[in-house]
């Protein structure tokens, strides 16, 4: 929001200097981003008299000027032709630096001296546009500065106003804060209305289907009005705020939008048909042209401004091409209406229209300034395009809006802001900005306080307080340290379980991803889930950002592909990729479970590539290691893997199970299904492990008991066994486990075999037994007693035979 201090000395008696009113605004929350001087550095434009205008002697379309300073009279050649002798004009002397950096030399002009430059509004940052020099009133005095004289010195302070603080989109709203600031009174402005005799209700008629989001619409007629140029004064003042002037009718609307805060549009009331207004929303399909030139097609959700055939203006947001004013529009239908915050900022960001009436609409308008900016800018009209107001005003507003009123306690200000506030000094501050406040009857040091309508921002008691004590000064609240309890309790169990196994993968040479836990639709046929699939429930998303983000995912997988197919694509073909995080499992009829699940991938090679390195390529058992490393870690060395189960995004024969020596359901790993790959762009081998993490933390052994180490000797023995070809690892290690000798320290499988020598349907397979005793070295009969025991039961139990 921009303001000028000279236009907020019109409503507030300040003698304040700018610097130190830019220091209030912005202790008091209203932070200004920048103060600038406008006039500053043009000390050396004057006021001088062209005594005499000459054509230039070797230029057509130049003049050679004897300008008059006051002091002597220098020779200056002019471009623009609009000035004759007589005239004042501003005369930038040498030496002078206009807005852009452009300095003013003593130069020649084909072949003549010119001693600086005659100025147009343009080159001296008044105005956007100008056509010819600037010509001066004729009453001021030579030599002067110009901006002194015509009292255009001023500073433009540039606040940087927070979404929830629409009072203060205009001169007044901060000019309220100002005044409350250095404790004077607002003065608003004068409205002089001088009405016609007709009315205008014989004119126009407005109606509104729909009064949920435009609850007030108001009217007022200005005929016989003439469109022209606007003074001076409101083009600078309009310039000085950053708005382009477009004619008097219009500048009008901008300038009370400005003053005021509230937007107005400007029909030609020509153009409305059937002379009457319906408020209402568009038809689906329809489209509709804006005043800057774009074409818009409509949805049943855009609130419309139509006459009796057609739509008119985009309500809050930008008017139609249809009836804007012309230059020789004669009768103007002038609106002022509230329209739902909502509505506008779903029509504006629908159709990429932001404007200065929508940026005020979105925020929240002022409904009870409806007819005081309706007022105030009919008056203007007639005032400066020649017109006559008709009399009456049209305001439909079918049902007035609730006042709001909050209750304040005295106590809660004191004791949120650490001060000793009495009672008058809360309500003062209040009622400084504005508001209402009295005592509650019977309830001492409680405040009634009453909202008006220009603060939609304040709803609760904490707001207020909010309000007390900006305007009193944060710098008058207490400082203090602010008092902390070290606590030293441990973190929860299941969090440093997460630590664990997140150090652990780490540890591995995994790197942690985190992704999104929204998906598309599509992320579960991505992974070939069957149709009964729990995992195929997935629960939507209101409001996506976009199709690729409409659902909670009920499987990292898909998510984790994505960052493998990502780095792929950046030529990171080297990755161990994980990430714990929840997923959300929604079965038929019941609540949304969120699971904690883990999800690991392997590709590429081993090794980092180098002359020492093997180059050889991750496979299953690389990323088996690392969950037995995990296993381990959490007392389950006892798991097991089995290969007839496993998932449709896994390779069959490829992949496996992982279970607790309970039978228990940790999750699968394996290698990655080809059509899996495909769907992700893949086209690499990638080992893949998902666990689900609560599972895992469920039958996790807190506390493992130390078994101290034996002095004495172990002693291994060897055996070579035949069995069937289809007979698994962990079957003969569950056999062995289950009948081992007390003295048995370790089990291995250490060789495998199968080929010349060995009958067809058979495999050899190595087990290694080792044993040692905690009290004494044990003889080669207790060992070879102990080893022959526990092979004959593996042989009766498999039917296997010792080579």
């Amino acid at each position: 929001m921009i303001v000028t201090y000279n236009w907020l000395k019109e409503f507030v008696a300040i003698d304040a200097t700018p610097q130190d009113l830019c220091h209030r605004l912005t202790m008091a929350g209203l932070e200004v981003d920048s103060l600038k001087e406008l006039g500053a550095g043009l000390e050396t434009v004057i006021v001088a008299r062209l005594d005499q205008v000459d054509p230039h002697p070797q230029a057509d379309r130049l003049t050679l000027c004897q300008v008059n300073t006051g002091s002597e009279v220098v020779s200056v050649v002019c471009g623009a032709t609009n000035h004759k002798v007589g005239d004042l004009v501003a005369l930038a002397q040498p030496g002078t630096v206009l807005p852009g950096d452009f300095k003013i030399k003593k130069s020649k002009i084909r072949g003549q001296v010119s001693c600086g430059m005659l100025c147009s509004e343009k080159e001296l940052g008044l105005a956007e546009e100008s056509e010819g020099i600037m010509i001066l009133p004729v009453h001021l005095p030579i030599g002067r500065p110009v901006f002194d004289v015509m009292g255009w010195r001023d500073y433009q302070i540039e606040i940087g106003l927070t979404p929830n603080r629409p009072d203060c989109l205009s001169v007044i709203g901060v000019a309220r804060e100002v005044a409350a600031l250095y404790g004077k009174q607002l003065t608003l402005p004068t409205i002089k209305l001088a009405e016609a005799r007709e009315a205008i209700s014989t004119h126009a008629r407005v109606a509104i289907e729909n009064t949920a989001a435009c609850p007030r619409y108001a009217a007022r007629m200005i005929r016989g009005v003439k469109i022209g140029p606007s003074p001076d004064w409101m083009v600078r003042r309009l310039e000085a705020v950053g708005m382009r002037s477009i004619n008097n009718i219009v500048d009008v609307t901008n300038y009370v939008m400005m003053e005021l805060g509230h937007p107005l549009h400007a029909f030609d009331f020509r153009f409305v048909e059937e002379g009457r207004i319906v408020v209402k929303c568009a038809q689906e399909g329809d489209t509709f042209a804006t005043l800057d030139g774009q074409e818009h097609q409509l949805s049943a959700d855009d609130l419309m401004i139509c006459d009796g055939r057609k739509a008119v203006a985009l309500a809050g947001v930008m008017g139609g091409l249809n009836s804007e004013v012309q230059d020789d529009t004669e009768t103007i239908l002038l609106e002022a209406a509230y329209f739902n915050p909502v509505t506008v900022r779903r029509t504006s960001k629908r159709h990429g229209l932001h404007t200065e009436s929508s940026h005020r609409f979105e925020r929240g308008a002022d409904i009870d300034m409806v007819p005081v900016a309706l007022d105030r800018a009919a008056a203007l009209m007639a005032e400066l395009g020649g017109g006559e107001i008709l009399a009456g005003v049209v305001d439909v507003y079918p049902q007035s809006l609730p006042q709001r009123e909050i209750s304040l306690a005295l106590v809660s200000v004191n004791r949120l802001l650490d001060l000793s506030l009495d009672a008058a000094t809360v309500a003062g501050c209040l009622e400084s900005i504005g508001l209402t406040v009295t005592t509650q009857a019977g309830k001492s040091g409680i405040f009634a306080v009453k909202i008006p309508s220009f603060r939609p921002d304040l709803e609760r008691e904490i707001d207020l307080i909010e309000e007390i004590a900006r305007l009193h000064g944060y710098d008058k609240i207490p400082v203090s340290m602010p008092i902390g309890v070290v606590d030293a309790t441990l973190p929860p169990a299941r969090q440093r379980l997460q630590k664990k196994l997140r150090d652990m993968l780490v540890a591995a040479g995994f790197a942690e991803t985190i992704n999104y836990s929204f998906v598309g639709a599509n992320a579960v046929d991505k992974i070939a889930l069957a149709d009964d699939d729990v995992r195929r429930n997935q629960v939507p998303i209101l409001n996506p950002l976009s199709e690729e983000q409409a659902m909670m995912r009920t499987s990292l997988v898909p998510s984790v592909l994505e960052s493998v197919t990502r780095n792929l694509n950046y030529r990171s073909t080297d990755l161990r990729l994980f990430e714990l995080r929840p997923v959300f499992l929604a079965a038929a009829g019941e609540q949304t479970a969120e699971r904690l699940s883990l999800v690991a991938v392997m590709t590429g090679r081993k090794d980092p590539q180098g002359w020492a390195q093997s180059g050889a390529d991750v496979d299953f058992f690389d990323l088996k290691g690392v969950v037995e490393e995990i296993l381990g870690a959490f007392g389950l060395e006892q798991g097991s893997f089995d290969a007839a189960a496993s998932q449709p995004y896994l390779h069959p024969g490829k992949s496996c199970a992982l279970t607790t020596q309970s039978g228990a359901l940790l999750g699968y790993l394996g290698e990655v299904h080809p059509r899996t790959l495909a769907a992700f762009d893949i086209d690499q081998p990638v080992y893949l492990l998902d666990i689900d993490a609560e599972e895992l933390f469920l039958h996790h052994v807190a506390r493992r008991s130390f078994t101290p180490l034996s002095r004495f000797p172990d002693v291994s023995r060897d055996t070579s066994l035949l069995v069937d070809e289809d007979t698994k690892a962990a079957e003969i290690l569950a056999i062995l486990r289950q009948n081992k000798a007390r003295t048995v320290e370790d089990l291995t499988l250490f060789d495998l075999y199968a080929g010349q020598g060995i009958p067809p349907g058979k495999k050899s397979i190595g087990v290694r037994i080792r044993y040692r005793d905690m009290a004494k070295t044990l003889t080669e009969e207790e060992v070879g007693k102990a080893h022959d025991r526990m092979i004959k039961v593996l042989c009766d139990k498999l039917a296997a035979e010792i080579r």
